[in-house]
Parts: structure tokens; C-alpha cells; sequence
């Protein structure tokens, strides 16, 4: 009998050690949040500003040192074929490598595209058949994604952020269906997040399906500040307890337009090509010095051509 016990408290030590050191606090933290348009921060006007990676980074550096945070590998439109086509890509296998805390966000545009939601009258239609075969190809892409990423950043914690009820101005008579549907979404990131040994933060119940303060326009489905700083907490809560970006710690809104991104980016593509002083032609070791700035600075060349909001900090 005192043998069992003993076996059985070895036991709940090591599987307690084990899920401390799923969720350790990283010092300093090397910050990269993948993945769609809720990565990104875009705002109910379409624009790009804070969102919940921005602010766990802002909390992370409030509490410990950070030595990089980037959202580059963040797209809005995203599926999750997409994110796994990125991950892929060589340049972003270099970035990640340097990481050792990774949210994830992605499976909401496999489903969300198939929805047809009419603000003016609150109605919800799409096809369970449909539904059903992309919410399997999201199975199949996570699952493949998580093993990308436990492959390239072998020092990293995984989170792969949950969804919320994206339509809360929708009539009552509308909800369920899809509110079943982001239920099951969220089921299969869960699941497949505790398969690949990464951590699932649950979102949902801090928006429920009426959260209108937090998704504040009819025709569009992403969160305000309110809503970003609630999923930012959650991840929190997993990460360290007790660390919470309160109200008074929300930024300004700094809103930028995705024309003002690429505008910025084929500036800075024209400052990396400076041409040589005495030919005027570009010189070829001016290129390799800027690819090593690049690569030095982590900003990769990605096939996209897309440039997130990015907040590169150093170590304190």
C-alpha cells in the first residue's frame, strides 16, 4: 500500500513538473505571433493597430526583459493553408527559429469566409455540408502547422489562441448554428494544440455571444481594443498569473491603413537599394550587406510582400 502511494505521488510530481514547464516564463522573451488578421491587430475599420499580440508583448516588457517581438508572420485573410504555406517558407523558418514564445492564430477564415452575414436585418446563412469540409481541413492544416512549428522553433512555447462569437449584432433566431460552429473550431484547436504539446487559450467565455462593447460594428468581425485587451489576458492568464494589461494601460489608437503599410515597405525596399557612389549602379556588395541587416534585424523577405506592424525591442 505505501509502495502505491508513493508511486502514485512520483506520478502526479512529474506530471506536475511537466505542465509547469509547458508554461514557464521565458526570460528574455523572443515574441512571434502567427497567423490571420487577428495576429495582425486589424480593427473593425479594416486598418491595422494594437491587437492582443501587441499587448502581451507590452505586458511581457512591463515585467521581464524582451528581446524581440514581431508580427510579421501575420496576415489578415489568412486560412489556415496559408499559415502553413508561410511557415514553410525558408526565411520564416530563420525567424522562427529565434522565438521561444509563439501564439497562433488561425482556422476562423476557413470557416467565417462560408458565412454570409447581413448586418442591415441580422442574418446568418451558410452550408453545414461545406462548413463541416473546412473545419476537417482545419483539423488536418493545425495539426501540420503545430509540427512545422515544434520542428523550427524547438525552444518555444506554442500558444494557439481560441475564438470568440464573431457576430454578436446577428438576430438571436441567427446565433446557434455558428456559434456551434466556432464551438467545434475551437474543439479542434484545443484538441490538436494538446496533441503537439502546446498550450490552447480559450477566448470565448470572455466575449460570450453578445459581446457588442467588444466587437462594436455590425458589418465586420473584429474586435476593438476592449476585445483584444480580453484576449491578451487570456493568454496572460496561462502565461504567468497575475500579470493583466488593465484599462489604464491601453494605448492610444494609432490606426494605419494597409496602403500606408506598403507604402512604407516599398520605402524602406528603396532605402536597402542605395546605389553605388562612384558607378551610380546598385553594387552587389551593398546587397549583401542590407540581406545581412535584414537577417540580422530578423525582418525576412517574405513571398507575400506583406509588412505587419512590427516592434522589434531590445534586451532589457
Amino acid at each position: 500500500m505505501k509502495k502505491t502511494a508513493a508511486t502514485l505521488l512520483a506520478l502526479t510530481l512529474s506530471i506536475s513538473m511537466v505542465n509547469t514547464a509547458t508554461a514557464e516564463v521565458k526570460i528574455p522573451a523572443a515574441y512571434i505571433a502567427l497567423g490571420d488578421s487577428l495576429a495582425a491587430g486589424q480593427t473593425p475599420q479594416s486598418q491595422i493597430d494594437t491587437g492582443y499580440a501587441d499587448l502581451i508583448a507590452q505586458e511581457l516588457s512591463r515585467n521581464q526583459p524582451v528581446a524581440l517581438f514581431s508580427k510579421d508572420l501575420a496576415f489578415p485573410g489568412f486560412t489556415t493553408a496559408d499559415v502553413l504555406e508561410r511557415v514553410e517558407e525558408e526565411a520564416t523558418q530563420e525567424l522562427l527559429a529565434s522565438a521561444n514564445i509563439i501564439t497562433l492564430s488561425a482556422g476562423a477564415n476557413d470557416l467565417l469566409r462560408l458565412v454570409q452575414a447581413n448586418p442591415a436585418d441580422g442574418s446568418l446563412q451558410f452550408q453545414r455540408i461545406q462548413s463541416d469540409f473546412a473545419l476537417n481541413k482545419a483539423r488536418k492544416n493545425i495539426s501540420d502547422i503545430l509540427s512545422r512549428l515544434n520542428e523550427a522553433a524547438p525552444n518555444a512555447d506554442i500558444y494557439v489562441m481560441g475564438y470568440y462569437f464573431a457576430y454578436p449584432h446577428a438576430r438571436e433566431s441567427q446565433k446557434e448554428g455558428i456559434a456551434e460552429q466556432v464551438g467545434i473550431l475551437n474543439e479542434i484547436l484545443e484538441n490538436e494544440a494538446e496533441k503537439a504539446g502546446a498550450i490552447f487559450v480559450s477566448v470565448d467565455e470572455a466575449f460570450g455571444e453578445n459581446a457588442v462593447s467588444k466587437v462594436p460594428n455590425p458589418g465586420d468581425v473584429h474586435p476593438n481594443f476592449e476585445g483584444y485587451q480580453a484576449m491578451a489576458n487570456e493568454f496572460l492568464a496561462e502565461y504567468r498569473e497575475g500579470w493583466v494589461v488593465e484599462n489604464r494601460e491601453l494605448p492610444e489608437p494609432n490606426p494605419i491603413s494597409f496602403e500606408e503599410i506598403l507604402q512604407e515597405q516599398d520605402e524602406q525596399a528603396a532605402g536597402n537599394s542605395q546605389p553605388d557612389t562612384e558607378t551610380g549602379e546598385p553594387a552587389d556588395t551593398d546587397a549583401e550587406e542590407v540581406e545581412t541587416d535584414q537577417s540580422a534585424g530578423l525582418l525576412p523577405d517574405l513571398k507575400s510582400g506583406y509588412l505587419a506592424l512590427r516592434t522589434v525591442l531590445p534586451i532589457i
